[in-house]
């Protein structure tokens, strides 16, 4: 943001009274709500810092650092004495008035967009630093930026101010939609990126299993090995790594022995191994059918991402930690997203759907589209009221990994408690809200 538009900005916020709400929602962008209604975001990246105009949303993502909670406890909600350029330099100065539980004080909350030193600050009446968005410690600047440390001034600077016309409404609102964009073009390659990744490798896993015609006959010459060595037992010298002898029909057959393993432990060996192959063969369309079913999740989520029009969409499927280890475990084994820092998750079968029964709570939102062989989806509540709009996203989602086709479903959901299972997936379920899903374009797969 230059100078000129730096005093159009200046002049348009003195229009306001109040911060209703403080708050960072990326590394470096802090929200500022105005009067309750007027929302604007501070990008405050080095050497590539701007403002925009957007409509009120949902904070997607939670910040604790000190500075947050200084922040959020320090503007939000106070009153503004006057907003001020300083040192005639791009630096944009709020005088508040802040008020919590304890005092009412005068605090300056200050954006510097210089550059290489692009910072937000928060400064107590006496200049003295209470916290900041950036550290900057001697070795890098003159201006040292710390907690508890007087604020060095800008040395003031002379500048060439344009009379001519800003809209500065309009430059507000271009700057968010660029910055959109940007945003959603960068999350949206990355999330392609790890899911094609992730494809390519089950795809690679599918491809090198074998065949269960080649583990039977894997289990099948095991089994010879093993008979014929037990009947050989004394004519296989210690430490040999072949026996060359001949099969129960006269033919010639070399058998690779094992290493570190006693003559009279070697039956048992290739037995096992026999029991091994057989049982794999007759388990590797599970793993198969497994690998299929993530597979086909993998594309109904990057048609999804590919199709996404805003950065919600996009946000379902960015990853987030999970601050305790047994759901960590969970998470890992099953289809997650993230919906307005809801967890949900999304069952791929008729085992996952159950498992999902499983590890649900009595107040955890199950659904499921009605009459439809479909996922079954869980909202996570931790007992809280869950938003209409975490419903309708995960119904929406609920649909769109349930059923290939375009059209109208109804998905209905209630709490856990309220669903019975009735053998395999099949459930009873009473108490129940319902909602209208459209599934728009075509077939997604073929």
């Amino acid at each position: 943001m230059n100078y000129n538009e730096l005093l159009s900005l200046q002049s348009h916020l003195k229009t306001f009274k109040t911060i209703h709400k403080a708050k960072r929602i990326d590394d470096n962008t802090v929200i500022l709500r105005f009067d309750k209604e007027f929302e604007y975001g501070f990008i405050m990246n080095r050497g590539n810092s701007n403002v925009y105009k957007t409509k009120q949303g949902t904070f997607l993502q939670n910040y604790n650092a000190p500075f947050d909670n200084l922040l959020e406890q320090l503007a939000t909600n106070s009153k503004i004495i006057s907003v001020d350029i300083v040192s005639n330099d791009r630096v944009l100065r709020f005088t508040l008035q802040s008020k919590n539980s304890y005092k009412t004080q005068t605090i300056y909350l200050q954006f510097e967009f210089t550059g290489k030193f692009t910072n937000i600050i928060i400064l107590n009446e006496d200049e003295t630093i209470i916290e900041a968005l950036r550290h900057i410690d001697s070795s890098k600047s003159f201006r040292v930026i710390r907690p508890n440390i007087k604020l060095i001034p800008l040395i003031p600077r002379a500048q060439k101010t344009d009379t001519a016309y800003i809209d500065i409404e309009n430059i507000l609102t271009q700057n968010y939609e660029n910055t959109q964009k940007s945003k959603i073009d960068n999350v949206r390659h990355k999330l392609l990126s790890s899911m094609l990744t992730k494809q390519k490798s089950l795809k690679k896993i599918l491809i090198s299993m074998p065949q269960i015609e080649e583990l039977e006959n894997e289990s099948i010459i095991n089994n010879l090995y093993g008979t014929i060595v037990l009947s050989n037992l004394n004519k296989i010298t210690p430490y040999s790594l072949k026996f060359d002898t001949f099969d129960f029909e006269g033919n010639p057959i070399s058998i690779q022995l094992p290493k570190d393993i006693s003559v009279n432990k070697m039956g048992n060996y290739f037995f096992n191994k026999a029991k091994k192959a057989k049982k794999r063969a007759l388990h590797i369309y599970i793993q198969k059918e497994n690998i299929n079913g993530k597979l086909d999740f993998l594309d109904t989520t990057i048609n999804l991402i590919q199709n996404a029009k805003d950065y919600e969409q996009l946000s379902f499927f960015i990853p987030q930690k999970s601050s305790q280890k047994k759901s960590k475990s969970i998470d890992e084994n099953l289809n997650l997203v993230w919906i307005e820092n809801y967890k949900v998750y999304i069952g791929r079968n008729k085992n996952e759907n159950k498992t999902l029964l499983e590890i649900s709570k009595s107040n955890d939102i199950w659904m499921h589209i009605r009459d439809v062989s479909s996922s079954h989806v869980i909202i996570k509540t931790d007992k809280q009221n869950v938003p209409s709009s975490v419903i309708k996203n995960a119904a929406q989602l609920c649909v769109e990994y349930s059923s290939k086709n375009a059209g109208d479903y109804i998905v209905d959901y209630t709490k856990r408690k309220f669903v019975k299972p009735a053998g395999e997936a099949n459930v009873f379920y009473t108490n129940y809200d319902s909602i209208f899903i459209r599934k728009e374009g075509i077939e997604i797969r073929t």
